[in-house]
C-alpha cells in the first residue's frame, strides 16, 4: 500500500500535477476559485506524504515490538482511506475539467509528451532512490546522488 501511494499516487500522479500542470497554470491568470483549489490540492499532496511517512514510521515501531504502534497504523490507514477518495473527487470534478478552458487543445496536446516522459522516468527514479538509500544505510560512498542517465531517458 505504501509503495503504491508513494510511487504511483504521489511521485507519478501528483508529480505530473505539480511539475507540469500546476507549473503551466501558474503562468496563466486563473480564477481565484481555481487558484484556491490548486493550493488546496498542493497542501493535500503534502498531507498525503506526511501521513504516509507517519504510517511507515508506525510500522517500523510495530516491527520493533511497540504494540501500541498498531493503533497509529490503523489510524493512518483509516485516514488515507477517507482522504484519497475526497481528494480524487476534488481533482476530477472540481478542478481538472473546469481548468481545461484556460488552455487551447493544441497547448494541452503539447503537454502530453512531457507527461509521457515523466512516466517513463518514474521507474528509473524509484530504483535509483532505492540504491541511494541502500548506499546511505551502509555508508557506501557514491560519486553521484543522481545519475545523468535518468535525465537522458
Amino acid at each position: 500500500m505504501v509503495d503504491f501511494i508513494r510511487t504511483y499516487a504521489d511521485q507519478t500522479h501528483h508529480g505530473k500535477e505539480e511539475d507540469i500542470l500546476f507549473r503551466e497554470l501558474k503562468k496563466r491568470e486563473i480564477s481565484p476559485e481555481h487558484d484556491k483549489i490548486m493550493k488546496e490540492l498542493i497542501d493535500e499532496h503534502i498531507l498525503g506524504r506526511k501521513t504516509t511517512g507517519e504510517l511507515v514510521d508506525a510500522n517500523k515501531k510495530f516491527a520493533q515490538g511497540d504494540q501500541d504502534a498498531i493503533k497509529r497504523i490503523i489510524e493512518k490507514i483509516e485516514f488515507l482511506v477517507d482522504f484519497y477518495p475526497k481528494h480524487i473527487e476534488k481533482e476530477d470534478k472540481h478542478f481538472f475539467i473546469p481548468i481545461m478552458h484556460y488552455s487551447k487543445k493544441k497547448e494541452q496536446d503539447a503537454l502530453l509528451p512531457e507527461g509521457q516522459a515523466f512516466d517513463r522516468k518514474m521507474i528509473h527514479r524509484k530504483y535509483n532512490a532505492m540504491i541511494i538509500e541502500y548506499e546511505k544505510e551502509r555508508e557506501i560512498s557514491s560519486e553521484k546522488q543522481k545519475s545523468d542517465w535518468i535525465d537522458y531517458i
